[in-house]
């Protein structure tokens, strides 16, 4: 077995879990998921269009940005189950962004598990799993000054508001969190 391929074993087996949600690496078989989610007007208004129209763009683009990362950093964008049910209700990670020196933690909920805590729950996991598990002394977190929820979240997470900033490719500034020192 080559060492790609036992690398995609571990991030496959790697998953966490909370007390309400299981957090394992994104697949290519999430791509309905994914292209469900990439397209909802909250992602479209507060993340921003990633051009994902088909299942067909949702896999490749799963294959381009999710895959590498893991295979590369040991983490990155995680696929949150509920434990109740096993719905597909959202995504958190770690990730490494251009025009970012800091990896940054980001999430994205399907509306209708809003307000529940979710994110959270799932974001502080990851957060705690980057810190502990893979050694990282800092994280980031971008979000747009409208939206507020995403704000708190990051507030709540014990991230600190540092300076607006962009990023390479888009021209909205953005509001840049960090972990204290």
């Amino acid at each position: 077995m080559s060492l790609k391929n036992q690398t995609n074993l571990q991030n496959e087996d790697k998953f966490y879990e909370t007390e309400r949600l299981i957090l394992r690496p994104m697949r290519v078989e999430d791509a309905e998921f994914i292209m469900d989610l990439y397209n909802r007007p909250k992602f479209l208004q507060y993340i921003g269009d990633r051009y994902i129209r088909t299942v067909s763009d949702a896999e490749d683009y799963i294959q381009r940005r999710f895959l590498p990362q893991f295979e590369k950093l040991g983490f990155g964008n995680y696929l949150m189950l509920t434990k109740e049910g096993n719905h597909k209700i959202g995504g958190v990670g770690i990730f490494e962004r251009d025009g970012l020196d800091v990896v940054d933690i980001g999430f994205s909920l399907l509306e209708e598990f809003e307000g529940k805590g979710y994110a959270y729950e799932a974001a502080l996991k990851i957060k705690s799993v980057g810190m502990i598990d893979f050694g990282l002394t800092k994280l980031s977190a971008i979000t747009t000054k409208e939206n507020t929820s995403s704000q708190k979240l990051i507030e709540k997470l014990g991230l600190k508001f540092q300076k607006y900033i962009t990023i390479p490719g888009d021209s909205e500034e953005l509001m840049y969190y960090e972990t204290p020192d």
